[in-house]
This record gives structure tokens, C-alpha cells and sequence, in this order.
């Protein structure tokens, strides 16, 4: 045991570098205010109450929240039926769909997200096919449905893997079992296909909405700095403004609320898993 114990120790010193010091000195910034000198500074919570107190900030907010819901929401839709076939494939066939979906994820995001500025460009691919099935004057990149379209196919495969990964595991004699006891298909699929595939649904949800609240780059190329989110407010307040103080504070109301998410997000497994206990006993 001691000897374990050991191993972790790179570990535990990485985790406290990399992930506890830096959160600890966002934490300290936004409850500080600078003062004349480098090593003097002052408590305070008045970036917390203009946060909360500007219309702008709470608006930037919402938008940042509501894009990530429906982007979310998207995924979930085309996710789910995705994974659905594909668990229903042969074994063969089914690498190599999975193949397919994580091949682009090779690729940097950032560099898959400036390739949809060509294909919605005008002159695009895209903006022709629009043009020529609905002909008029239609500006397709720089708006919240490129920005949302970006999101969609960059937080997809997080999706289709989860829910996939729970489908793969689930054993089929529980299907064979409710067909032959005379459920039809949409029964079998509602009473257990769907409530055993939850895990992977929710693992999937928390994948791609985390990362949706807080982008950053995606709203900055597809939206063109006209679509403005809680993720390019931060980083405007570190490297553009300078207002390293309120970027931190902004920073620790986001970790509040993913951290609150995540919560509840493991507050419904543990009771989906205590459901299925009680009915297994």
C-alpha cells in the first residue's frame, strides 16, 4: 500500500501545479484589488457585484447559457439516433463508423472551426448550395447559426461516443427477454433500451455543454466578434482590457456554475443507480 501510495506522488504534485495553484490564484485575483505597489493590494467583492448588478454582463450570461443549451439540445437529437445505429451495426461496420466520427477530432479544433469560415463565406460551398435552393441575398457566416453550427460539429462525436460506449454495454438478452414476453419494439426501446443508455446521455450532455458555455474561439471566428459570449468576455478581460482582477472573478462564476452542473448532473446518477438497485433487489 505504501509503495502505491509513492507512485501517486508525481501525480498529486502535478494536480496541485497544474490544476489546484492556478484556480487558487483565480480565486485570489477576484476577490483583490491591486494597489500602487506590486506586493499591496486590498479585499474585495466589488467585482462579483458589478458582475451581477450590470444588465450587459448578466445578458452576455444568458446568451452564453441559452447557445449551449441548444447546442446541447442539437447534439442530443442527431447524437442519440447516431449512436443508436451504429450499436446496432455489426462489429466491423461499427469501427468503422467510429472511425469516421473520430477521424476530424485528429484534426485541431481551431483548425476545423476556420474551415467553416470558407465553406460559409460568401463564395462558399456552403453559401452556394444555400444560394441556389434559396435564391437571395443571405449572409450565413458572422451570425448565432454559424456559431451554433461550429459548436454542433465540434461537441457532436462527444455525444455519439457516450451515448455509443452505453449502448455497446448494455446486455441484448434484456431485449431478446422483453420480446419475447410481448413488448413491441417502441416498448422495448422506452422501458430499456432508453433507461439503460441514460448514463451514456447524461456523461454526453455534461461533454458538450461544458465546453459550449465557455467557448471562446468558435463565437470569435463564426461570429465575427459581433456574437459575444461569456468565454470571450473573459478573455477580453485578460488580454485585451487588462482587467485581470474582474476576469477572474467572471472566470470563478463560470467554475461555480459548472461545478454546480456536474453536482447535479451526479446527484440523477446515483439516484438512477439506486432505482435500478431497488429493482434488481
Amino acid at each position: 500500500m505504501k509503495r502505491f501510495s509513492q507512485l501517486a506522488i508525481p501525480y498529486i504534485v502535478w494536480t496541485v501545479i497544474m490544476l489546484v495553484l492556478p484556480m487558487a490564484l483565480i480565486a485570489f485575483y477576484s476577490i483583490t484589488e491591486p494597489g500602487n505597489s506590486i506586493f499591496s493590494f486590498s479585499f474585495t467583492l466589488d467585482h462579483y457585484i458589478t458582475f451581477f448588478t450590470d444588465p450587459d454582463f448578466l445578458k452576455i450570461l444568458w446568451r452564453s447559457l441559452w447557445i449551449a443549451f441548444k447546442t446541447t439540445v442539437i447534439c442530443l437529437l442527431i447524437g442519440y439516433p447516431a449512436a443508436y445505429f451504429i450499436s446496432r451495426c455489426g462489429e466491423r461496420l461499427q469501427s468503422n463508423l467510429i472511425l469516421c466520427i473520430t477521424l476530424p477530432m485528429w484534426i485541431n479544433m481551431l483548425v476545423r472551426t476556420y474551415a467553416w469560415i470558407g465553406l460559409l463565406a460568401e463564395g462558399g460551398l456552403i453559401h452556394r448550395i444555400a444560394a441556389f435552393l434559396i435564391p437571395g441575398e443571405r449572409e450565413l457566416l458572422y451570425t448565432e447559426g454559424a456559431v451554433l453550427l461550429g459548436m454542433v460539429y465540434n461537441f457532436l462525436p462527444f455525444m455519439i461516443l457516450q451515448i455509443n460506449t452505453s449502448l455497446c454495454k448494455m446486455d441484448g438478452a434484456l431485449l431478446e427477454a422483453g420480446s419475447d414476453l410481448g413488448a413491441n419494439p417502441v416498448q422495448i426501446f422506452a422501458r430499456i433500451t432508453l433507461p439503460l443508455s441514460l448514463p451514456g446521455v447524461v456523461n454526453g450532455i455534461t461533454l458538450v455543454f461544458l465546453p459550449a458555455v465557455s467557448s471562446f474561439f468558435i463565437p470569435k471566428l463564426l461570429g465575427g466578434g459581433q456574437y459575444f459570449l461569456i468565454g470571450n468576455m473573459i478573455e477580453n478581460q485578460f488580454i485585451t482590457v487588462g482587467e485581470w482582477n474582474f476576469g477572474s472573478a467572471v472566470s470563478m462564476v463560470m467554475a461555480f456554475l459548472m461545478m454546480l452542473l456536474m453536482a447535479v448532473v451526479r446527484k440523477l446518477e446515483n439516484k438512477n443507480r439506486g432505482g435500478k438497485e431497488e429493482e434488481n433487489l
